[in-house]
């Protein structure tokens, strides 16, 4: 599976390894069979503005993005859901995302994310 780096376009910090989810398979599946995420991976799902929980095992936060305007790796937060629970948490539409991060529970707001910043997806 291909891999991303997260960084904040303010600083260029790196927050996040991520895996990228751009199969029909490894979309499917997600977090799916896992038991946990270590605190700085995540699991990225280019195109996507909508995610649900069942069958997770574990808690999650969801960065919903787009992608700034001619910036390339660049991408705006467009939301930020945190603590999303195993099996009922569920969000249907998030208007204006194209991607969404999926990140262990906390880590969005350890990492001062919020809707408005700006972050780079880089190879890694």
């Amino acid at each position: 599976m291909r891999k991303l780096v997260v960084e904040r376009a303010t600083d260029g910090t790196a927050l996040f390894a991520v895996d990228v989810a751009d199969s029909w398979l490894s979309r499917l599946r997600g977090l799916i069979g896992r038991s946990s995420l270590a605190a700085a991976e995540g699991l990225y799902f280019p195109g996507t503005n909508g995610i649900h929980m069942l069958f997770m095992r574990f808690a999650i936060d969801c960065v919903f993005v787009r992608p700034t305007a001619g910036a390339g790796v660049e991408h705006e937060v467009v939301a930020v859901k945190s603590n999303l629970k195993p099996w009922t948490g569920i969000v249907w539409f998030v208007r204006g995302a194209r991607g969404v991060l999926e990140l262990p529970a906390g880590s969005a707001s350890a990492a001062g994310i919020a809707k408005g910043d700006n972050l780079r997806l880089i190879s890694g």
